[in-house]
């Protein structure tokens, strides 16, 4: 009789439940995703060059002096072609620096659909906003006005996001540093979470801005009430998730440190806090946030400066392209704080790769 014998069977699964090894990505598919990415935005510029102007639309030049060096004269549309041959730049670089790496090939395949529409929509947005009119003015202006803003006022609008980043950072620095000792001492002493917890519960939810009038009259100058608002908005979720990280530690995690004859401060710094890392870091995005939003109210209530103070001045002479232009300035912030944070968080949490999905 045949012996029996055991023989290999084929991937029965779908082809849509597989993830299609990265070398599986030719070279060809993936040079068409670059040019798919960079042709939305050729688009883009082609609409600038091409289409027709239809409204009756000022387009002013100014001269351009770069650190009292290089000087030179642009109007609008010129400036929106150096940013849309920027940005075309920007993602042909990201496009050769990610071929060499396969997670960044994959990723960079899964974006391109999004940036190729991203380049239809402000080819549409400048047709509309400003080749035509046809979007309600002044309160939509097209890219190419937002960008005047830059040509009309860049050292004030630079001025400002100084301002902005500089409160910003009193703020939430304060915030973050005041929320993770609160939450250890929250999450570690009984004593510490019976009387301190529920005030954290209740004062919490309370938005920060509803203690700006107080925060006025207690300190003596706007920034200073500022920086107390924006520490209030980056508190609470930081001790708040710092808290539940900590007293989510495993027990049996105590048990073994301290049959190795570990002490308390071991217990807190080398078992506790790590564990609470992942807790931490969502709680630092969550408050960044929170901060962020309280930093433009701040500004726009009683601040000499900043992102939130320039928007409510463009705001009260109706000139909105500058409103836009603050607006996307804070957005840019924004991304690349997040994208500051999210570093520090992998490089914290290395010890995750490999354990954690």
């Amino acid at each position: 009789m045949p012996q029996n014998s055991i023989t290999a069977r084929p991937n029965t699964l779908p082809a849509d439940n597989r993830i299609l090894p990265s070398h599986h990505i030719s070279n060809a598919r993936y040079l068409l995703s670059v040019l798919f990415t960079a042709s939305g935005l050729l688009l883009a510029q082609l609409a600038n060059w091409y289409f027709p102007q239809l409204a009756e639309v000022e387009i002013k030049t100014y001269e351009i002096n770069l650190f009292e060096v290089v000087h030179f004269k642009l109007n609008i549309m010129g400036a929106y072609s150096i940013v849309l041959f920027g940005m075309i730049f920007i993602y042909l670089v990201i496009g050769i620096y990610s071929y060499f790496n396969s997670d960044r090939r994959i990723k960079y395949l899964q974006r391109a659909p999004f940036r190729f529409v991203s380049g239809i929509g402000l080819a549409l947005w400048e047709i509309l906003g400003t080749k035509t009119l046809l979007l309600p003015q002044p309160f939509f202006p097209g890219p190419s006005r937002i960008l005047e803003a830059l040509l009309m006022e860049g050292g004030f609008v630079f001025e400002n996001t100084l301002y902005s980043l500089r409160l910003f950072t009193a703020g939430f620095v304060s915030g973050v540093v005041i929320g993770v000792v609160t939450g250890i001492l929250i999450g570690w002493f009984p004593k510490v979470y019976y009387w301190v917890y529920p005030v954290l519960k209740i004062t919490g939810v309370i938005p920060a801005v509803a203690w700006m009038p107080f925060a006025l009259t207690l300190f003596p100058s706007p920034f200073l009430a500022a920086t107390f608002l924006i520490v209030i908005s980056a508190w609470f979720p930081v001790a708040f998730l710092t808290a539940q990280g900590i007293a989510s530690t495993q027990k049996v995690y105590y048990e073994v440190a301290k049959t190795l004859g570990a002490r308390t401060s071991f217990l807190v710094f080398r078992v506790a806090i790590p564990n609470a890392m992942p807790h931490i870091f969502t709680g630092i995005s969550t408050a960044n946030a929170y901060a962020f939003t309280t930093l433009v109210i701040s500004e726009m209530m009683g601040q000499p400066g900043g992102l939130g103070y320039y928007i409510n001045a463009s705001r009260v002479w109706s000139a909105y392209y500058k409103v836009f232009a603050a607006i996307i300035i804070m957005a840019i912030l924004f991304s690349l704080i997040m994208w500051g944070i999210g570093a520090i968080q992998r490089w914290a949490l290395r010890w995750q790769r490999g354990l954690v999905k």
